[in-house]
């Protein structure tokens, strides 16, 4: 197996020695990396503002609103609002992010998102926060799984799935810094923790977290853990090496490493909590078929929505860990 060292650190060993030990890893919710990234954000910029909709402590945005209090605004039960007052803030040169739970912003605001955001360019940032089927037994209402598809599709904005708290961290400091709308997509449940601060991490850029030719993982957002799982059993029982790619970047799409990959692999498995149509495995799809057509199988929601149980057994009943791509890589492989 190729190894790479990246800022002086393993990054690589570093999986391959603490993914099978729950114990080194810290399980830690990716919106609390959100609600760390607003306030070192915060101290950087005095432009950036936050604002709620009734949803303070469960998006973090919490420690926001103790650090900077004027430049905190609550909304209440208010997408709709919130999304117009936003654009209307960055017209003044604001830095507005907008958080709720994401079926409700951007599920509830998409119209309001699309014409006073989106068409007119406006630098707001909206944090769409318990996304996906992990949402647990607050059910299929609230877990948000067609977030990324009606995101993706939005001309001007920019729509990130980062893989655990660091990396989210990492994204919303980044967004700070770009012009024009970007969505950011979290989750509630604790997931492990496992990448670091040197970790790279670039908008736009996708990263290989390991090295294989046999097939290619495309994974988005804390999924990519069991992607890195799978590949370690697929190496360990059946001598297969898997390449895996952390594409938190959804939308500008890295297509060079995705071609790349479809050459020197020559098949292809995606794997997200959401919908895989038109989320990252409709955009890996698109690529690879305008490009260079190989086998993919979409690993994601299959044209249904969420139930109401626990977490992990929702993950496992739909099909999103890692038995569940280790089967789709020994799939795919028959179709090379």
């Amino acid at each position: 197996m190729e190894l790479r060292q990246q800022s002086g650190i393993n990054h690589e060993m570093y999986l391959v020695r603490h993914l099978f030990d729950p114990d080194k890893l810290k399980q830690i919710p990716t919106r609390n990396g959100y609600g760390e990234g607003l306030v070192e954000a915060g101290k950087t910029n005095k432009n950036v503002m936050v604002l709620c909709a009734d949803l303070t402590e469960s998006t973090r945005s919490l420690a926001f609103k103790n650090s900077f209090p004027d430049r905190f605004v609550q909304l209440g039960v208010s997408e709709q609002s919130m999304a117009s007052i936003a654009a209307g803030m960055s017209l003044v040169g604001k830095v507005p992010f907008i958080s709720s739970y994401a079926c409700f912003s951007p599920g509830r605001n998409w119209e309001q998102i699309r014409t006073t955001i989106a068409l007119q360019n406006s630098n707001v940032k909206i944090a769409g926060a318990h996304a996906g089927v992990s949402v647990g037994p607050d059910g299929a209402t609230h877990q948000m799984t067609e977030d990324i598809a009606i995101m993706r599709v939005m001309p001007n904005m920019k729509v990130f799935v980062p893989c655990d708290a660091i990396e989210t961290k990492k994204t919303t400091l980044a967004v700070t810094k770009l012009s024009g709308p970007c969505y950011l997509r979290f989750a509630r449940e604790a997931s492990p923790v496992f990448t670091t601060e040197k970790t790279p991490f670039k908008v736009g850029r996708a990263e290989t977290y390991r090295f294989g030719n046999d097939l290619t993982i495309i994974a988005s957002g804390p999924l990519l853990y069991e992607a890195l799982l799978a590949a370690q059993i697929l190496s360990i029982d059946h001598k297969i090496e898997a390449r895996v790619i952390n594409m938190h970047t959804i939308k500008p799409l890295d297509v060079k490493t995705i071609i790349k990959a479809a050459k020197e692999t020559g098949a292809i498995v995606t794997i997200e909590e959401a919908q895989a149509v038109g989320g990252l495995g409709g955009a890996v799809a698109e690529t690879v078929c305008l490009s260079t057509p190989v086998p993919v199988e979409r690993i994601g929601m299959q044209d249904r929505f969420g139930e109401s149980g626990e977490p992990r057994e929702l993950q496992e009943a739909f099909g999103l860990t890692a038995p569940s791509i280790i089967v789709a890589s020994l799939r795919v492989l028959k179709l090379k």
